[in-house]
């Protein structure tokens, strides 16, 4: 039997109505429709509904979903029901930022330890995350069985970065260095680049000035 291929955006917009429902929760609203989810996100009950019925079936016609029990099963769905072990290449600004990140906590999401290759910042901690020799890197994944690696250094050292993760046999990668970077087809990798959607906000500035 064939598996249904899940749209990426489809993936996206769960997380975000994760994020809705668990304010909703912490509002102390009990029950919302598709009408709401989609209001709060500036995108359209449809949609939701669409999304939702990949899934399966959810909520009660004319009455709506449960806000917790929904923002469970997103969550189950999305694999955040256990933690998720992290490690992150580069102990530099955008790395300390990232380790003081609540939302990676929040949402399962557990940076161990911290890899660079500057001796001054080996054997130090970052919000309180050890700082460990690069040269340590595939020993260390492979012994704590990390499961997502973040890179988070110049672009001249990222691809080599990712060789290391890859050694170390990391299930998935996030890269946050402005290039291009190749792994393997079993290993999970997505890219961040903040330059990329600077550039989509100034082409949607310009034009519309027009």
């Amino acid at each position: 039997m064939k598996t249904q291929k899940i749209p990426e955006a489809t993936i996206v917009r769960l997380s975000m109505y994760s994020r809705f429902l668990n304010n909703l929760a912490n509002n102390g609203v009990t029950i919302v429709s598709s009408e709401e989810i989609a209001k709060g996100l500036n995108g359209s009950p449809a949609q939701v509904r669409k999304d939702l019925a990949y899934f399966g079936e959810f909520g009660t016609r004319g009455v709506g979903y449960n806000v917790r029990d929904l923002n469970e099963q997103i969550k189950k769905i999305l694999g955040l029901t256990h933690k998720w072990k992290a490690i992150l290449v580069g102990a530099g600004h955008l790395g300390t930022a990232l380790i003081n990140h609540k939302a990676f906590k929040t949402r399962g999401f557990e940076i161990q330890a911290v890899f660079d290759n500057a001796p001054q910042k080996i054997g130090q901690t970052i919000g309180g995350v050890p700082v460990y020799d690069v040269a340590e890197l595939v020993d260390y994944v492979k012994r704590e069985k990390a499961q997502i690696g973040i890179i988070a250094i110049p672009p001249a050292h990222a691809q080599e970065a990712a060789d290391l993760l890859v050694q170390g046999e990391i299930k998935a990668i996030l890269n946050f260095a402005p290039c291009v970077i190749t792994v393997p087809p079993q290993v999970e990798m997505r890219s961040v680049d903040f330059t990329v959607y600077l550039e989509v906000l100034t082409y949607n500035v310009e034009t519309n000035r027009k």
